[in-house]
């Protein structure tokens, strides 16, 4: 029988755990808590967007087209009479999703293939990393664009789009992790018990490789964000009329930036705002989660 009064107390230590080691964070990295706060303020935005606007983003009033930012528009309203706040809140769900999403599934399956690709080694690894290494070598947004021009536009290819670049990242980072891992004690401990190379892989050797891992996922999260306003922007994201910050500087918006500079301001600046965000969180977790950086 579970007793109550033991799950509490393994409760409030974490709780204090936690609380301690934020605190700690805070202190030590003081520019990555800045990031932190950032992403937080932003995912709390794109979670409220109902509740922290006034207004429908899709709906549009050509009487009230290009005001200036007022008490009813904060930011002011688009070429189409759409309020700009509404459209910048709910512009950041689809941020979020995508970025979330697609460096999710990028870093997994790199993470995956890395793994299996440094434990089997030899004739497998080298036709694996070839194919990372063409990958590599096109650019992201290029790679992106490709994917896009071949799928079609819709919110979940451009998922597919910008994660199909975070794989061979991920890759190269676990993999090199995973090839020292291999070779030590534990693992071939696991192997000579007659242990599954799907066990050895994903109970002895990925837990591992953890940290790296989390590193790159951060820090790419600024980069598909990146990757998907410029995809939206170029015309191949996200389908209008639905809220992206990347198709709300794009379009005939771009005549009207002389008489309304509120229509690129606060778009960019919520990119900005986000990439700088995750960039200073990245970074700080970096130091944090790296033995070489954790004394600096």
């Amino acid at each position: 029988m579970i007793n109550v009064a033991n799950v509490r107390a393994v409760r409030a230590g974490f709780g204090v755990r936690t609380l301690k080691a934020t605190r700690t964070f805070i202190r030590r990295k003081p520019l990555g808590a800045i990031g932190g706060g950032i992403i937080i303020f932003m995912i709390l935005i794109a979670v409220f967007a109902p509740f922290v606007t006034a207004h429908d983003p899709l709906l549009m009033d050509f009487t009230g087209d290009l005001e200036t930012p007022s008490l009813n528009h904060p930011m002011g309203t688009d070429t189409w009479g759409r309020d700009v706040w509404s459209r910048i809140a709910y512009g950041a769900r689809i941020s979020l999703y995508v970025g979330l999403l697609s460096v999710l599934t990028g870093s997994v399956g790199g993470a995956l293939i890395g793994l299996f690709s440094a434990y089997y080694g030899g004739r497998v690894d080298s036709v694996i990393q070839r194919i990372m290494d063409s990958l590599m070598s096109i650019p992201t947004l290029i790679l992106a664009l490709t994917i896009m021009a071949a799928l079609g536009q819709s919110l979940n290819n451009v998922v597919v789009a910008v994660a199909i670049p975070q794989i061979p990242r991920a890759n190269r980072v676990v993999r090199s992790q995973a090839l020292s891992v291999k070779e030590s004690e534990f693992a071939l401990a696991a192997r000579s018990i007659g242990a599954s190379d799907v066990r050895i892989v994903l109970q002895h050797i990925a837990p591992q490789c953890v940290a790296p891992w989390l590193i790159i996922a951060t820090a790419a999260l600024g980069t598909a964000i990146i990757a998907e306003t410029s995809l939206s922007f170029l015309g191949l994201g996200v389908p209008p009329p639905d809220p992206s910050w990347g198709s709300m500087l794009t379009g005939r918006v771009r005549n009207y930036y002389a008489v309304a500079p509120w229509l690129a301001i606060w778009p960019g600046v919520s990119i900005s705002l986000a990439v700088y965000g995750f960039n200073l969180f990245g970074d700080a977790l970096r130091d944090v989660l790296d033995p070489r950086l954790r004394g600096t």
